[in-house]
């Protein structure tokens, strides 16, 4: 996968890719850091606006902003003595927007699931 956007369906996953996808994929693992990158999503903001947003205390807060930020997905600037969040790009959004597709998708369809995949294989003939 490398820096490289031409990423597609068919694009192979190394180890070493699957493990950063594993990574990257675990910052969705607890709600409080879902809302956090949700919140940034509609913009910048600071520590204590953040811990307002989600409704956690400014230490929690703090302590899951240092670790969206070890996995790449938000970027801190200090401005003065506070320091803003934001989202490290645009595909951290879609990462997020993607997440939420599937969510409303299953409920949609949770009545009637698509069928799952079928390998045809050939019959053994005598």
């Amino acid at each position: 996968m490398g820096f490289a956007h031409g990423v597609s369906s068919s694009t192979p996953v190394s180890a070493e890719d699957a493990r950063h996808v594993a990574r990257v994929m675990s910052a969705l693992s607890t709600p409080s850091r879902v809302r956090i990158l949700a919140r940034l999503r509609e913009g910048e903001s600071t520590v204590g606006d953040l811990a307002v947003a989600v409704e956690m205390e400014q230490p929690a807060v703090s302590h899951q902003l240092r670790i969206l930020r070890d996995l790449g997905l938000v970027l801190g600037s200090r401005t003065g003595r506070h320091v803003i969040y934001g989202l490290y790009d645009p595909h951290v959004a879609t990462l997020l927007d993607e997440a939420l597709r599937h969510i409303e998708h299953l409920r949609a369809g949770a009545a009637d699931p698509p069928r799952a995949p079928t390998i045809d294989t050939p019959t053994a003939t005598t």
